[in-house]
């Protein structure tokens, strides 16, 4: 079950819904917004990938009754993040290597699975593996060799997207 977003011109508000929005739900909200001075109110359920307006509209003539009127459009399945950045678990000197004088273990375009070994850091002359935790084919290596690193800082960038 997700939790659709309720959102107004005075702010957002969390609304616990089912897949999709029920007969009473609707009645309820057009209620709230009769007895109110909200003008719209808008209804997004990324996991049904629909999107509900309700606006006021003005009478033209008598300028008094407010009427509301419905605007319902599906919406493509929201994308999906499709890229993965590894970061530094501690700080050190970054090395692309295993073992000094060896050859780098991925480099741009290779595809590596979750918990292939990508790179070194050498922190207090020891050096600790970093893995990554996702699959997917290498976009960017962000770090050179030899270039010290915080924690948390991007190391390489994945693609997952054909992976997941």
């Amino acid at each position: 079950m997700d939790s659709g977003t309720l959102a107004s011109s005075n702010g957002d508000y969390r609304v616990s819904q089912e897949e999709y929005i029920k007969v009473e739900q609707l009645k309820r909200l057009v209620q709230m917004m009769d007895k109110s001075d909200v003008s719209e109110i808008e209804v997004k359920q990324s996991a049904a990938g629909t999107r509900l307006v309700l606006r006021k509209a003005k009478l033209a003539e008598s300028g008094t009754k407010d009427i509301v009127e419905v605007v319902e459009e599906s919406e493509e399945a929201p994308e999906v993040e499709k890229k993965f950045t590894v970061t530094a678990p501690l700080v050190g000197i970054f090395h692309p290597w295993a073992k000094p004088k060896g050859k780098a273990l991925v480099s741009v375009g290779d595809k590596v699975k979750a918990g292939q070994l990508i790179g070194t850091i050498q922190s207090l002359n020891v050096l600790n593996e970093v893995e990554t935790s996702v699959a997917g084919r290498v976009l960017e290596v962000l770090v050179q060799d030899g270039q010290p690193v915080e924690y948390g800082q991007p190391l390489v960038t994945l693609d997952i997207a054909e992976e997941a």
